[in-house]
């Protein structure tokens, strides 16, 4: 009898163990704040508790009707009635479709007017189907009633407009960066102090208040690439960020108090690199060269369950996988600017192993992985439906239904 009592205590010692390592996460607290790390793999094990089911793709690099032929779309939102708006940012316009993806109409165009864009940013549709569009290249932020019709704007002519959100009661919540038009030439001084990363704005555009860090690499390009991060909001008005290029997310309260810091396992380092930034000046003219960082993050989105979604990359994209974006911004007399960008490199692959999807608890705990075999440029879910980006390949949106297993 006392073997198998010693027996049975080695095999729930080994069962718990294996338990453990399956399930690896610590938790701790650092200066006030819950930490989580993740291990590679999440609570749920090999089974998930959800999948995603294909209900259309909206839009193509191929279509015949011009439509559904975008150019670097960057955002989609959704209003009361399920309608859909996508930014269609390379077209300088908006598209509306109906919520099984008819086309209904068109709003805007290349210019500076009302109602008018250059490569639009972000966009997002509060409670009355007020569209909000961030539109840096005119230094401003556009609101316009649903029939597209000018409301107001608000300008940001002193600090660049970035991707914008809106809560349900009307604040705006809009993060730094995120465009080519958000560069300035005195942000090259080293000794510039890194701004907060989120701003919160009342509706007529005043800053309330600013949350969230920079890390300080010490180098004007480094801090400008390694301090990317997509964001999100939900229902009660909490900002979640995922840092592209930094095992780093985090979730903050409406007044900017930090709730929980996590990270997680990867298959490779987010370590700066060593060599430092190659910026050159030539009289007026300042030429750049961004420095490569692996990519850990994608974009991040919350659903109606609190869960978290983050896109994230298995591996770094292969050089004959990659794209890019060129711009190209010409000063003309009286200050006047002229401004370009196309997308090069391999457009045709369509297809890789790169991406996941994240699914974390409320918390910050690791839930599980979904494999995806596109390439994602960002992720928002709206209700019970998910849509994935692909903004530079297929340009196109991918929108899914949750399933829960």
């Amino acid at each position: 009898m006392k073997k198998l009592s010693r027996f049975i205590g080695y095999v729930i010692i080994i069962m718990s163990f294996a338990f453990s390592i399956s399930f690896a996460q610590k938790v701790e607290t650092i200066d006030g704040v819950r930490v989580v790390h993740n291990g590679k793999t999440g609570k749920w094990g090999k089974n998930s508790k959800v999948s995603l089911e294909l209900v259309r793709t909206i839009g193509t690099i191929e279509a015949e009707d011009d439509n559904f032929l975008f150019y670097m779309p960057s955002d989609i939102a959704l209003d009361s009635q399920g309608n859909m708006y996508i930014l269609d940012s390379g077209n300088h316009r908006i598209q509306k479709f109906t919520p099984d993806g008819q086309y209904i109409t068109t709003i805007g165009n290349k210019g500076q007017g009302p109602a008018e864009f250059i490569y639009p940013l972000s966009l997002d549709v509060d409670s009355r189907g007020y569209l909000h569009i961030s539109d840096p290249g005119n230094q401003r932020v556009q609101v316009l009633k649903p029939d597209g019709k000018d409301y107001k704007t608000i300008s940001f002519a002193k600090d660049p407009a970035g991707i914008l959100r809106v809560s349900e009661s009307g604040l705006m919540i809009m993060g730094r960066g995120g465009s080519p038009f958000s560069f300035s030439l005195r942000s090259l001084e080293e000794n510039e102090e890194l701004p907060k990363i989120i701003r919160v704005l009342n509706s007529d555009g005043d800053v309330e208040r600013n949350f969230g860090e920079q890390r300080n690499y010490k180098d004007f390009l480094i801090n400008r690439v390694g301090n990317r991060f997509h964001f999100v909001i939900d229902k009660d008005k909490n900002t979640y960020v995922a840092f592209d290029y930094q095992n780093r997310i985090e979730k903050y309260s409406i007044d900017g108090k930090i709730l929980w810091k996590a990270d997680r396992e990867l298959n490779y380092s987010t370590d700066p690199p060593k060599t430092k930034s190659d910026i050159k000046r030539s009289g007026g003219m300042v030429s750049m060269r961004e420095p490569q960082m692996n990519r850990c993050s994608n974009g991040i989105a919350v659903d109606n369950k609190g869960r978290i979604w983050i896109v994230a990359l298995k591996r770094q994209i292969k050089e004959e996988e990659s794209v890019n974006i060129g711009v190209r911004i010409t000063m003309g007399a009286g200050g006047a600017r002229s401004v370009g960008m196309s997308v090069g490199g391999n457009t045709d692959v369509r297809e890789t192993d790169v991406y996941q999807l994240e699914v974390y608890a409320p918390g910050g705990i690791l839930l599980g992985k979904l494999s995806l075999n596109q390439f994602v440029d960002n992720i928002r879910i709206i209700n019970n439906r998910l849509f994935l980006l692909d903004s530079m390949r297929g340009m196109q949106y991918y929108e899914y239904k949750i399933i829960e297993n």
